[in-house]
């Protein structure tokens, strides 16, 4: 009797003679493969910079002189987009902070931006985005996954899936958390219904930088690599007579890549190689910048190995209260470190291939409850409203578009919701996102949830 042909196959296996073919099978069946785009890209990789808890517009990047001197005014809003939360008599609240315009383009920025000031002409501002929510749990989802309510695939997961890695010992979507996760948790950067080798790996800043990394002490890595051949064995044979169920192949690939990472990750992480001017370029070494200025050396590197998409978290800018003190630290503990990135990937010609995001789930209202006080008055939260930074992969650099109102309540000019801003990163990474699609539930989702418009006036 003939063996099977599955038997043929697997014999040809054990012959030194077949090591290319294998190789060829393995990298066919690699999920996170290098993949080819829908069309010609701008950028091969994003960093997104989240900024959790929502950066206030009128006190970053957009100033509205009015709101300045219309500063302790009650405001009567019957629509007013503030916290639902918020109840009683407002006032409206002008920036404590000083604008000029910086660099050749004369972009506005508040006097708190220095360091970032000086790369002011790599950088496009767009004012016109609106959300939805005004609670950060949904907010941030929304921002990150398209779905308000969870459970989809955050914007690294679509991308991984689109275009794969260039890196087979590293994810193809890491996330940076800050001094704790946003609200939401890892929601935020689930591969949702995509399959699991698409989920965002969290890089913790402290300690192991992945639990669970390396196999117990005693255990050499010769013997995990042959508990892994043995599970791979299982595994086949499982997926042969349940071809249905894709859990475990995705589970195995994980291990194989958790393996490989063992001796790529050490490296990644250990700043010993770069210089002093370089590390003082992202601020580590201060107190005040050293944690997120890590993050962003550590996104640098990434994208440096071939890792498709980095999201790094700086939380804290939830400003109700004593916005001055509250933005004033937020923003120097993110400037020196933003422009430290900008500047080092120019430096090292990896800007125009590097699409950098800034932003967080909403911006913020110009009125506040009035009982708060001048001195210590702060900012509620408003999706109508809010500033997203960009620089390299493809944007127009030293421009703005959008704009809000005179007092920055709502965007009125170049308006366009969150599913546009993702619509556009994917096109700037050469990915449509009609056809980056994904059959679930009885039909065919996608990032944008009903499909998006490419916001044309941000790319150059």
């Amino acid at each position: 009797m003939n063996p099977p042909r599955r038997d043929f196959l697997f014999g040809l296996g054990a012959t030194l003679g077949t090591t290319a073919f294998n190789a060829l099978l393995a990298e066919e069946s690699n999920p996170l493969a290098p993949k080819k785009g829908h069309l010609p890209a701008k950028a091969k990789h994003c960093i997104f910079l989240y900024m959790a808890g929502g950066p206030s517009h009128l006190d970053t990047f957009d100033p509205k002189p009015e709101l300045s001197k219309r500063n302790g005014q009650i405001y009567k809003n019957k629509n007013r987009l503030a916290s639902a939360m918020a109840s009683g008599e407002r006032r409206l609240v002008g920036s404590p902070f000083d604008f000029r315009q910086v660099g050749k383009s004369g972009l506005w920025m508040c006097d708190r931006w220095q360091h970032l000031a000086k790369v002011a002409d790599d950088l496009c501002i767009y004012r016109g985005c609106q959300g939805e929510s005004v609670n950060h749990p949904t907010a941030n989802l929304h921002m990150n996954t398209g779905n308000r309510f969870g459970g989809d695939p955050g914007i690294g997961s679509w991308v991984s899936y689109g275009l794969g890695t260039e890196n087979a010992n590293l994810p193809s979507f890491v996330v940076l958390p800050g001094e704790y996760y946003p609200q939401g948790g890892s929601a935020n950067w689930s591969n949702g219904y995509l399959p699991a080798h698409h989920q965002g790996t969290p890089l913790r800043g402290k300690g192991t930088p992945i639990l669970d990394l390396y196999p117990p002490k005693g255990v050499p890595r010769s013997v995990e690599r042959h508990n892994l051949d043995l599970l791979a064995q299982f595994e086949k044979e499982h997926a042969t007579a349940h071809p249905e169920h894709d859990s475990l192949s995705a589970r195995m690939h994980n291990y194989e890549l958790m393996f490989r990472m063992q001796t790529e990750v050490p490296g990644i992480l250990d700043f010993d190689g770069e210089d002093e001017k370089t590390k003082a370029l992202y601020g580590i070494g201060d107190s005040k910048t050293d944690s997120f200025g890590r993050r962003c050396l550590l996104a640098r590197r990434l994208v440096e190995k071939g890792v498709r998409f980095v999201q790094s978290y700086a939380v804290g800018w939830d400003s109700h209260d004593d916005l001055r003190n509250a933005h004033s630290a937020r923003i120097g503990a993110v400037d020196k470190p933003i422009a430290g990135l900008i500047q080092d990937l120019k430096n090292r010609g990896l800007l125009d291939d590097t699409l950098i995001v800034w932003c967080g789930e909403f911006g913020r209202s110009p009125d506040n409850a009035a009982n708060r006080g001048k001195d210590g008055a702060g900012r509620d939260h408003n999706p109508k409203g809010m500033s997203v930074m960009m620089a390299g992969g493809g944007v127009k650099a030293g421009h703005y578009v959008g704009a809000t109102d005179e007092i920055g309540r709502e965007a009125v000019e170049v308006v366009h919701p969150i599913k546009d801003l993702h619509t556009t990163i994917l096109h700037l990474l050469g990915l449509d996102d009609n056809k980056l699609t994904y059959f679930h539930g009885g039909r065919y989702k996608q990032l944008s949830q009903t499909g998006g418009e490419v916001i044309s006036e941000i790319i150059a």
